[in-house]
């Protein structure tokens, strides 16, 4: 619990068996996490069996999708915050510590890993995808009129309950542009966004998206359309009467992280 309120950490996983119980062993022993969810989104074999010698519990999402295993986590959970992270060893567990202080005032609180100072040695943010970050966030706060923004493809970041439900109830999109539509619903939505530099690590393993160029091109054109075609439909989607069709699961098939 933190300062009077319960809080969960939803850890969606694919290919992350050989990080994730150290993952979640780190949530752990901060002592303020009431709930740990895993969601296995068609993981690993032997992801479930890691999983089994923690105190996280797991639900199982078949969709498969980055942003598909999130919303069920969202769903799942009933804390009153909620953090969302990637147990693939690339954040350290403590800097929720870091987070956490800002959802007094914020109800998203969201990473930023183009802080050079906090990016390790061997972590997967080169110069294409730290200026590439960079350059989606400024052009979302042209477009929106935003919060000082530097990074859209964190995946650590804290929100509130009611925050997550009307995320779910307007998020239309199961790939790995989930986490920038999450930031695009919450700016347009009119959530109190705030962004927080953590740490960045080299990666366990391989991811099945940066870890591939072409895929990672794919994903940055998806991501910039994303943020054109919420533009065109803010009013109604600030109002709630629409929920736009990004379609980026059709179109790429292998939707995992950015």
């Amino acid at each position: 619990m933190w300062h009077g309120k319960t809080l969960s950490v939803v850890l969606p996983t694919y290919k992350e068996r050989a990080s994730i119980a150290l993952c979640i062993g780190g949530f752990d022993q901060l002592g303020i996490v009431d709930d740990i969810l895993v969601v296995n989104n068609n993981a690993e074999v032997g992801t479930s069996e890691e999983v089994a010698t923690t105190n996280a519990r797991e639900v199982t999402e078949h969709r498969q999708g980055y942003g598909a295993a999130i919303q069920r986590g969202l769903q799942e959970v009933t804390t009153d915050l909620i953090c969302v992270c990637e147990p693939d060893g690339t954040f350290n567990p403590r800097d929720l510590l870091k987070l956490l202080p800002f959802t007094e005032e914020c109800d998203f609180v969201v990473g930023s890993r183009t802080v050079s100072n906090f990016i390790w040695d061997g972590a997967n943010m080169g110069v294409f995808l730290q200026w590439g970050n960079w350059a989606v966030a400024k052009l979302i706060e042209v477009l929106f009129n935003t919060v000082y923004l530097s990074d859209v493809g964190c995946t650590f970041r804290v929100l509130s309950r009611d925050r997550a439900a009307d995320i779910v109830a307007h998020a239309r999109t199961a790939g790995s542009a989930f986490g920038l539509e999450m930031l695009l619903l919450a700016v347009i939505r009119q959530s109190k966004v705030v962004q927080v530099p953590v740490n960045y690590h080299p990666r366990v393993g391989t991811s099945s998206v940066t870890g591939d160029p072409v895929k990672t091109a794919i994903l940055a054109i998806t991501m910039l359309r994303m943020v054109v075609r919420f533009r065109i439909t803010m009013a109604k989607l600030a109002s709630g009467t629409a929920r736009p069709r990004v379609g980026e699961r059709r179109r790429n098939p292998d939707t995992r992280r950015p």
